[in-house]
């Protein structure tokens, strides 16, 4: 067992420069596919609304947002929000990533269980990730002070291993959502005559690029599990000597 988390805890610097590079990917694919514009001459706002509607969606609004590729949906204004790179491109890359945040609606309104239960956990989350570090650092602390401090210490590695768990926990929920709602925004966009020819793959590699930072999320956050839990294994060794 500690084997295992030792090689996890081993692979979290190599997790990192991945998340890297799947960025930079992802921002590459893009821009590659943001020049290709789409068959259908519709714009990612035009397209969100012919899908939306197609789906009985009509009460869940499109809104513009800042930044690049920061589009997402809010469940609790029930509004799709494409940012200003997207919202009214005709590319295939802006029409697949509005595809996808109405699949996020679709999910939300069809009661989809993953989204269920990510949608519960984040106000978990938001709470939690905000004691990691402040516990880690009073963990280290302590540990330093001395032998007579080191079950105080093995408490706030607890409690910081409690709080990671969440967040653990949250980014692996994150992950059936995240491919759930390519898959739709794929169906949606071939079903309703959106996308065509080779624009199906040019779809598939902007959204399953998008994907793998998803992925590679979750990994990296179970490193740090698996190193607080050697923080924690280390310390009772110290405190058994």
């Amino acid at each position: 067992m500690e084997i295992v988390i030792i090689v996890l805890a081993c692979m979290s610097l190599p997790l990192m420069i991945a998340m890297l590079f799947a960025s930079a990917s992802v921002k590459s694919v893009f821009s590659k596919y943001d020049r290709v514009e789409a068959s259908c001459g519709m714009s990612a706002k035009d397209v969100a609304r012919q899908i939306l509607d197609a789906n009985g969606l009509y009460t869940v609004q499109i809104a513009a947002c800042r930044g690049v590729l920061s589009d997402h949906y809010n469940p609790r204004n029930n509004t799709v929000y494409l940012s200003q790179a997207t919202i009214n491109s005709c590319s295939v890359a802006a029409i697949s990533v509005a595809a996808h945040e109405v699949g996020h609606a679709i999910q939300h309104a069809e009661g989809y269980a993953p989204i269920k239960f990510r949608a519960a956990l984040v106000p978990i989350v938001n709470f939690t990730s905000r004691l990691i570090t402040p516990f880690l650092i009073f963990g280290i602390l302590f540990e330093f002070i001395g032998a007579f401090s080191i079950n105080l210490s093995n408490i706030f590695y607890m409690i910081a291993l409690i709080c990671y768990a969440f967040y653990c926990l949250f980014t692996f929920v994150t992950l059936p959502c995240e491919y759930n709602a390519s898959r739709r925004a794929k169906d949606q966009l071939s079903d309703l005559g959106l996308i065509a020819g080779d624009e199906a793959e040019m779809a598939s590699k902007v959204l399953g690029k998008a994907a793998q930072t998803y992925l590679l999320s979750f990994l990296y956050s179970l490193t740090q599990v698996a190193r607080i839990l050697l923080m924690i294994l280390a310390s009772k060794r110290n405190n058994n000597r």
